[in-house]
């Protein structure tokens, strides 16, 4: 290998002296375009070790990449522009200076300027055995350490900011009169997603996205206070943002602790449905959402036949849980085949607490219901007659036909996980999710409440005068 001339060495030393001092980790890490191509894999949907296979580094170092990142792309994948020299530039110059060519024949060669290359033999020489020897992959590690630009996070730095984030993401939830309900004691987490099927926090848990719109909100004036969604994943998601807690992946709805693809749920309808009470009869006012009045309705299921009814406005997104207890004998008396059900949700004991909760309604706000296909509302008519409530059925296999009910489900699993007993809870326990979930804002109420909409409602139909379609 040529020794630099003593000219060269000074000026190398003059310039390492102007210079922080950078300590090596060890080995440089690859190049940013080994890193970029990584994640534009990951975009396509592939795994993180075909990945990294497909960049030629080990499984481990792509499995890494990813869980460190939190399933987000640390950097930008746009190509950069072609003022700053490239790994394959970096490597024609280290096999160029190993044939001992001089810098303007180097710059030739690539077709660049010969300061261009006479700096960079300077600057990112490898100096670990005391004289500067250039290297492509050690010279490529200084460019990216030295064009790091570390930034605070904005959560970081507002202490005031964070407090607001931090309490609608994981606060306590609250009965209506204010008094904290704890919910469920949960295992410490591990770093891994949602727990399967056990208990999970109960939490304020309002999206990133909802965070962000809502200040807008509830802080016109101050500019201060303003962050997008995308920033508050980051600070979950990625280690060392040091503004939240990694743990409070756990009060998001998914609950995962790496950005995945979601799964879908698959719906099980079941048919018993006459032709009066199909979709296609519904009136085509409940379509649009102008008119409130019209819901849609299912179960969830617990452990041990407990279930929980959900009932959600089409118009305001407002949201009514139907406590279903199990009924006297339960587990005391022996199964009888077509007898009585006594886990909370046959048919009778369906109709009764469905009917209980919709009467409470004015009468213009219960013009119809939307339920899937299961037997549980098998009596519909028995209800339609008591509670003055249309009932009709979506079509098989076909969730989308009750979109709001579907999706507030998906919220509330939340609070209600899969695998769970849910004949635990108290109608008052119900109130209150039922409370935290009315009054987190909506992207589609224009970042407003279902409480606040439901409300509004309520009083367009106490003015003087209001003509009723019920």
């Amino acid at each position: 290998m040529p020794q630099a001339p003593p000219g060269a060495r000074r000026q190398w030393a003059a310039d390492r002296a102007m210079r922080p001092p950078m300590r090596s980790p060890g080995r440089p890490e690859p190049s940013r375009a080994v890193q970029r191509e990584f994640w534009r894999l990951i975009a396509s949907g592939i795994t993180s070790v075909q990945a990294a296979e497909g960049v030629g580094v080990s499984a481990p170092v792509g499995i890494r990449w990813f869980r460190h990142a939190g399933g987000m792309t640390p950097l930008s994948l746009d190509e950069p522009s072609g003022r700053y020299l490239s790994f394959a530039e970096r490597e024609e110059i280290a096999l160029l200076r190993a044939q001992d060519k001089g810098v303007r024949e180097i710059a030739r060669t690539i077709g660049r300027d010969p300061g261009t290359v006479s700096r960079e033999l300077r600057r990112n020489a490898a100096t670990r055995g005391g004289n500067p020897v250039y290297r492509a992959v050690v010279a490529q590690w200084k460019t990216q350490q030295a064009a790091k630009r570390p930034k605070t996070a904005k959560l970081v730095d507002n202490d005031r900011l964070r407090e607001y984030v931090q309490d609608r993401l994981a606060g306590d939830v609250h009965r209506p009169d204010g008094t904290i309900v704890p919910g469920p004691a949960t295992p410490p987490w591990k770093g891994l997603n949602k727990p399967r099927r056990q208990d999970r926090r109960w939490s304020t848990a309002w999206s990133p996205e909802q965070i962000a719109r809502r200040l807008r909100l509830d802080f016109p004036d101050d500019e201060s206070m303003r962050i997008s969604h995308e920033a508050i994943y980051q600070s979950l998601f990625i280690e060392g943002r040091g503004a939240l807690k990694r743990e409070l992946v756990t009060c998001l709805r998914t609950g995962r602790a790496l950005r995945e693809p979601r799964v879908r749920s698959r719906n099980k309808p079941q048919g018993h449905v006459t032709a009066d009470v199909v979709l296609s009869e519904r009136p085509a006012e409940a379509d649009d959402r102008a008119v409130p009045g019209h819901w849609e309705g299912d179960l969830i299921i617990g452990t041990g036949r407990s279930a929980i009814g959900t009932l959600v406005e089409r118009s305001s997104r407002s949201t009514l849980l139907v406590h279903l207890p199990r009924l006297e004998g339960w587990g005391e008396k022996p199964y009888v085949k077509n007898g009585p059900s006594l886990g909370g949700y046959g048919a009778v004991a369906m109709n009764a607490a469905l009917t209980e909760s919709m009467t409470k309604l004015p009468e213009q706000l219960r013009k119809t219901l939307t339920w899937d296909r299961g037997k549980e509302l098998s009596g519909h008519a028995q209800f339609a007659m008591e509670s003055g409530t249309r009932v009709f059925f979506a079509d098989p296999h076909s969730p989308w036909q009750r979109p709001t009910n579907e999706n507030t489900n998906g919220l509330l699993r939340q609070y209600f996980p899969k695998g769970t007993d849910l004949s635990r809870w108290s109608a008052e326990d119900l109130e209150a999710v039922a409370h935290a979930l009315n009054n987190r804002p909506r992207k589609v109420l224009g970042w407003r409440t279902p409480a606040e909409v439901f409300e509004e409602q309520l009083r367009s139909l106490q003015q003087p005068g209001v003509a009723t379609t019920g």
